[in-house]
């Protein structure tokens, strides 16, 4: 067998710091949000948004709650400028909303993004060079002093451009770009020299935005470095700490989680993580996860399908069926047993009185994120016979009880093994009422019945008797009867046994209407056990519940055979 060559990598080197704080701390309010969608969103498209596309997306940003989105990158592209100019022209950005634009550390570029924001009340110049061990010595092939030279004389420019704008509403963003691959006090050593070129204080402070680029180690490591960055800046007041978390390992959230509680400020991520490679910090998810947790994260997802629809549209991208929160199938089960619990669950929340979310397997209400209750319970042949119940009850108001939920679904059961597909409700629904209340070609069937109650009439309990008089078909011979008892089921059953030769017993029952008002039909659904020990059980319809409790008692008749 061939063995993968895990020797070519190397363990990612651990962060010299002694009483870490940030694993005793908890998040008790949202951080900053800073939307990247437009920008390292749109450029990890195949098929880059179009400025039409961009203004929507920017309007659904804004509609879900940001207060800073980073617009694009304006000096990269005709378009990108473009749209920033339309952003600011067309005076599309609210008064609290503060776009935010990229730039390398170049001339011509810083000087092409202030072109770009010109006359915009509030916006934010991020500016970037990569400081990595890897970069400076592969890519740029510079020194440490060289590239921490051309941060500071990008620093200086934006700072001049910034008096020369007259523009009060100018902030500034540094990025020591593959913060995760540069030695930690080289990075504190630029950033540093950025706050001083850029006079940064508790009055104007600058962004340090400090990025997992490549994501390349546990989120823990990257809460330590983020823990020893806040510990060892000269002036924690003057800078807004900021991370930006890819996902290349997969853990991008909990690497952005982790950083909040080691210090940073705010987060820049993207709608359900779109970005580059593998994406960027996923901002549904990190938002939500604060919600369930009783945090307030400042952004509104409460209609998902809504988000989820302009983002595919805007950005051709799916969202995969088990995206947390999102996903088309995330309030779904199909295991019996987690049918059974959310079942069970959703009709006894809120009995505690404090009005706390508690339905097992649903760690968010459905209906808070705008997603329908329908979708919860979904029937293959996993599921069991919670699941299916459920289904009925919550589609079709039938409340199948516990004693007869087993013969149910042992039939959905089998169906969906001969299928190999999932059920709809509509087909379960069918198959209910094809099994256990409209037989097709039934051995036994009820052709005319007349029930009365006769004062006169005593039974030996004192009771007066129900009289019942029914003709039945059985295996194409009819039979007549006249029969007293305590109910018409009670004296339809003494009456079939003795001209039938059939004798049975109810050994279980139960009743209730389906609808409301005067079109509503009763059900009735009971479990019958011969003399032989053989049992079935049966469902019967009708505006009529005495008669509604025969057909159930016909229908397990015809079930035994």
């Amino acid at each position: 067998m061939k063995t993968m060559n895990f020797r070519k990598y190397s363990a990612y080197p651990a962060v010299p710091i002694e009483g870490r704080t940030w694993p005793d701390n908890r998040i008790e309010a949202a951080p900053v949000w800073c939307s990247v969608d437009l920008r390292d969103g749109n450029q990890a498209l195949p098929v880059p948004m179009s400025v039409e596309e961009k203004v929507a997306m920017f309007k659904l940003l804004v509609s879900v709650g940001f207060k800073e989105i980073e617009v694009g990158f304006p000096s990269a592209s005709a378009t990108e400028f473009a749209f920033v100019r339309r952003l600011v022209e067309e005076q599309l950005i609210p008064d609290d909303v503060t776009i935010q634009v990229l730039t390398q550390a170049r001339e011509h570029l810083i000087r092409r993004s202030f072109e770009a924001i010109s006359g915009a009340a509030n916006a934010i110049v991020h500016m970037y060079n990569s400081t990595s061990t890897l970069q400076r010595d592969v890519v740029f092939r510079k020194s440490r002093e060289e590239i921490k030279a051309i941060a500071v004389e990008g620093t200086h420019l934006c700072r001049q451009l910034k008096d020369e704008s007259g523009s009060a509403g100018i902030r500034f963003e540094y990025s020591p770009e593959s913060f995760t691959g540069t030695e930690l006090d080289y990075a504190l050593e630029v950033c540093h020299a950025v706050m001083e070129a850029w006079g940064a204080s508790a009055d104007n402070p600058v962004i340090l935005n400090l990025p997992s680029t490549v994501e390349m180690s546990l989120p823990n490591m990257y809460a330590d470095r983020i823990e020893w960055f806040c510990r060892n800046i000269m002036d924690r007041g003057a800078a807004i700490i900021s991370v930006h978390a890819h996902n290349d390992r997969g853990t991008a959230v909990a690497t952005a989680e982790l950083a909040l509680l080691a210090g940073a400020d705010r987060i820049e991520g993207a709608l359900f993580g779109n970005g580059e490679r593998c994406g960027n910090m996923d901002m549904v998810t990190m938002a939500l996860n604060l919600f369930t947790q009783g945090v307030d994260s400042g952004l509104d997802f409460s209609d998902l399908p809504y988000i989820r629809e302009v983002y595919r549209r805007c950005t051709r991208m799916d969202v995969h069926p088990r995206h947390p929160y999102a996903g088309d199938l995330v309030y779904t089960a199909f295991s019996g047993s987690h049918q059974d619990a959310i079942s069970k669950g959703m009709k006894a929340h809120g009995s505690h009185g404090d009005g706390l979310w508690d339905v097992p397997y649903l760690p968010i209400d459905p209906g808070d994120v705008g997603c329908s209750y329908e979708a919860i319970v979904r029937i293959n042949s996993q599921s069991g016979k919670g699941g299916v119940a459920f289904v009925l009850e919550k589609d079709y108001g039938i409340q199948i009880p516990k004693w007869m939920q087993p013969d149910f679904a042992w039939e959905v059961q089998a169906l969906a093994d001969r299928t190999g597909e999932e059920l709809s409700p509509q087909r379960i629904h069918e198959l209910f009422l094809d099994g256990f209340v409209r037989l097709r070609q039934p051995s036994v069937s009820l052709k005319k019945c007349t029930i009365s109650w006769a004062d006169s009439v005593q039974l030996e309990s004192g009771e007066a008797a129900t009289l019942i008089r029914a003709e039945v078909e059985v295996d194409g011979s009819l039979i007549n009867f006249d029969a007293t008892g305590n109910g018409p089921l009670d004296a339809f059953v003494k009456g079939f046994g003795e001209k039938s030769s059939i004798s049975i017993r109810v050994d279980e029952y139960a009743e209730h209407a389906i609808g409301h008002g005067s079109g509503a039909e009763a059900i009735a659904y009971v479990r019958i056990v011969c003399d032989d020990g053989r049992s079935a059980c049966g469902a019967g319809v009708d505006s009529n519940i005495s008669l509604a409790s025969i057909r159930a008692t016909l229908s397990a008749l015809n079930r035994l055979s």
